[in-house]
């Protein structure tokens, strides 16, 4: 899946880009989630009648289900929303477009815990390598107003979070769960033989509080191992 860039109308308002807000065609085998009947439809309305800009752009604001389908996921990182720049947000959780620099400072952190842990840094914030070796990333949010976080936290998003923690939890599955917002959502994991990472958020405000040193990309890649599956490249 190619990931568009933004589009600006003139004088640097967003364009209205219906289409893309009614398809969700590219969400493949999570398109049996109750959100997509129950709830998008008046999230869709919402976003379609604000008159900010709204990131990431529409055609990539499903990314994460259409790179990493239901079947296919054996990771599930969850993020809060998207970077709140324009150019930054690409759909998946604390990724951010290739050419962005510098990077956002929970990614730097997590790249620097990437590189103690298992000695690699990737060569960008994109993070769609992970995420076609069966990550998941997931915000708790898919949409925001450019330069207001969690200026959508409201709008009903969550329930898609936690239909898609339960759905990929019917099988094995490593969840890492960085900050209290996303261990919130842990009571939506079902029972199993599951691998529940807990930490800080890599938040300048937060890693040095037990994000830094927690090595979750070799424990991951350990169980995986483990089970019979291959490691994830976490070199992107």
């Amino acid at each position: 899946m190619t990931l568009p860039p933004a589009r600006i109308a003139d004088g640097g308002k967003p364009q209205a880009d219906t289409a893309s807000l009614n398809d969700t065609s590219a969400i493949g085998d999570w398109a049996d989630l109750a959100f997509f009947d129950q709830d998008w439809p008046a999230i869709r309305a919402q976003i379609a009648t604000d008159q900010r800009q709204i990131l990431p752009p529409s055609p990539q604001r499903f990314a994460a289900l259409a790179l990493t389908q239901a079947a296919q996921t054996r990771v599930v990182i969850l993020g809060q929303d998207p970077y709140p720049t324009p150019g930054h947000a690409n759909g998946l959780a604390f990724s951010t477009a290739p050419d962005v620099t510098p990077l956002p400072r929970s990614l730097s952190n997590i790249f620097k815990e990437l590189q103690d842990d298992i000695g690699v840094y990737p060569a960008t914030g994109d993070l769609q390598g992970w995420a076609r070796e069966g990550v998941l990333l997931l915000n708790t949010a898919l949409s925001v107003p450019a330069g207001e976080a969690n200026g959508h936290k409201h709008l009903g998003w969550e329930k898609l979070a936690q239909q898609a923690i339960a759905k990929t939890s019917i099988v094995p599955t490593a969840y890492v769960l960085w900050g209290k917002q996303a261990q919130r959502l842990e009571k939506h994991i079902h029972p199993g033989d599951h691998l529940v990472l807990k930490s800080a958020h890599p938040s300048p405000l937060s890693a040095h509080r037990g994000f830094f040193g927690s090595r979750p990309f070799s424990a991951i890649n350990t169980w995986l191992v483990a089970r019979g599956s291959e490691p994830i490249n976490w070199a992107g």
